[in-house]
């Protein structure tokens, strides 16, 4: 007798839940900013859309021109070839500009859904990623909410793409390209730490030129990326989601020790697909 695909489906997804419902609570502590974290403070109040941070970041991480590029690198969302970039709020008489970039949160839901950790929170606290291990899953993508990692769909040997806070920079003793460049210090490098005190003491300064609220603090379990924003433009017009407190694998996490406490399955899908990684890149002459 033939099998209803859509039956099968439901009774598969009633066993998960069932089987999460009754496993024991999993104690999930919050995630804290490392101690050598760092972070930058952007505040859209100074930002005057010159895009210089846009071709710095370019510069800096050898990345191409977007195809439709001429006499202006004028990127138009991010992309395999696009970090960094600045996006413009109109609305009526009001104006905002809005920087966006990976957050590296301080749970990330990149490195919660990658499950050949490509995607790892390493030095600082930057979310980084590592080729040799990808198996071009692209769970990375749909796992972020802010909507950040970008993959090469035109390349052979396609990469995945996102901001890393210029890392190779940082481990010279620089900063962040987009940090170097901005001639109004509308986004700032420093000690997470630091730009936390920082953005509390421009709210507090300033009131009624700010929205009270710094975003990152505390969204989606926090961000080593913060931002400020004109009071008359709260966050959501600028393009953040609301995520509220929690963080995005907190979930995930919960539900996936519940149905797979006790089993082996995990192991072997994750053997099979380090299989499967292995002979696609000796297929490829080892190319990344």
């Amino acid at each position: 007798m033939a099998v209803d695909r859509r039956a099968l489906l439901k009774g598969l997804t009633a066993a998960a839940a069932a089987t999460a419902a009754a496993a024991p609570a999993v104690a999930s502590r919050r995630r804290q900013a490392p101690p050598d974290a760092v972070g930058m403070l952007y505040d859209a109040t100074l930002c005057i859309g010159c895009k210089t941070c846009v071709v710095a970041c370019r510069k800096a991480n050898n990345l191409e021109y977007e195809p439709h590029s001429s006499l202006w690198d004028d990127p138009v969302d991010l992309s395999g070839r696009t970090k960094n970039i600045i996006k413009l709020y109109h609305e009526g008489e009001r104006t905002s500009y809005m920087k966006q970039q990976c957050m590296h949160c301080l749970d990330p839901g990149c490195v919660g859904a990658c499950m050949m950790g490509s995607f790892q929170k390493r030095q600082h606290g930057i979310v980084t990623w590592k080729g040799e291990r990808c198996i071009g899953c692209r769970y990375c993508a749909v796992a972020c909410p802010y909507n950040i990692p970008k993959f090469e769909w035109d390349k052979a040997f396609p990469l995945v793409v996102k901001c890393e806070m210029c890392s190779h920079r940082i481990a010279e003793g620089g900063i962040p390209a987009c940090c170097e460049v901005c001639p109004r210090y509308a986004v700032i490098y420093g000690r997470y730490t630091e730009l936390l005190d920082e953005a509390k003491r421009r709210l507090t300064a300033e009131p009624k030129r700010y929205y009270p609220k710094i975003y990152g603090e505390h969204d989606g379990g926090g961000t080593q990326v913060l931002y400020l924003t004109a009071r008359e433009v709260p966050f959501h017009k600028l393009g953040l989601p609301d995520l509220g407190e929690e963080p995005v694998p907190e979930l995930v996490r919960t539900v996936q020790h519940g149905i797979y406490k006790g089993f082996i399955a995990p192991v072997v899908l994750y053997v099979a697909l380090a299989a499967v990684m292995l002979r696609n890149r000796q297929k490829g002459g080892g190319h990344e």
